[in-house]
């Protein structure tokens, strides 16, 4: 299965019913593909890696604009659910001031220090009558992920900074939506979505031959796999792809299954 974690949530559970119906008794291998990395049992996702390729390309055009322009704070929404990866390393990599993500708690009195700290970063510059020197200090990235918080959204992060702004420093938002999920490949993506699909057709290889009949011969019937290790996950754990049961990852990572 290529898909996100609802492939996690799908392949889990035909592996829990395998002892109702026998039909579901073959290998299962489940290959993490999704921009938001938020899957268990792997530090990367498949199309993690472009995602974040094409969220910094277009922060850096969003740069490249903002240059032409003084004193202005852009407010970036990325996508990536409930898992903050996609607004954190983009942040890293863009250059961003802050990334506000589900993972950890911020505060309205947070954002406020950011105003008031573009506030008086603003003042020094025009008090100083040298503002092309301090263009790049008057240029403010944020990156906030998609469901980082109920309350404090984008729009709200957007409404705040451009009524404390007012007659310092403007505010644009950029929600970039879809955009995330196309382009090409990257280099790294390609390269390990091979790896992975060799190492799964080499395990449902390995699968079929230990769990077949002794005569050797094959069908859907004689095929019985049933044992935990022969519906996993593959995954990146430090570096290594590294196949783990599903069953186990439940216990771990004490996901609920959807209904």
């Amino acid at each position: 299965m290529f898909m996100s974690s609802q492939a996690y949530h799908s392949a889990l559970q035909l592996a829990e019913a395998r002892d109702k119906f026998d039909a579901f008794c073959i290998p299962i291998v489940v290959i993490p593909c999704t921009i938001s990395n938020n899957v268990p049992g792997t530090d990367f996702s498949l199309g993690a890696d472009t995602a974040l390729n094409e969220i910094t390309d277009i922060c850096d055009r969003i740069k490249q604009s903002a240059t032409g322009t003084k004193r202005r704070i852009f407010v970036v929404e990325t996508m990536g659910g409930y898992c903050g990866y996609l607004a954190t390393m983009s942040g890293l990599a863009g250059g961003a001031d802050a990334a506000y993500i589900y993972e950890e708690d911020f505060s309205v009195t947070q954002l406020r220090l950011v105003c008031v700290n573009k506030q008086e970063v603003c003042h020094f510059a025009i008090n100083d009558c040298e503002v092309d020197r301090y263009k790049m200090l008057l240029f403010t990235q944020i990156d906030i992920n998609e469901n980082a918080n109920s309350n404090y959204s984008t729009e709200f992060i957007h409404n705040l900074f451009s009524e404390e702004g007012k007659g310092v420093f403007t505010c644009r938002s950029n929600v970039l939506g879809h955009m995330q999920q196309g382009g090409v490949p990257s280099p790294f993506d390609r390269n390990y979505g091979t790896k992975m699909a060799a190492k799964a057709v080499d395990f449902i290889i390995q699968q079929v031959e230990m769990n077949i009949r002794p005569d050797g011969k094959f069908s859907p019937a004689q095929l019985y796999a049933n044992k935990p290790e022969s519906a996993a996950l593959l995954g990146m754990m430090k570096r290594q792809l590294l196949f783990s049961p599903l069953t186990e990852l439940k216990k771990i990572h004490k996901l609920q299954v959807m209904s």
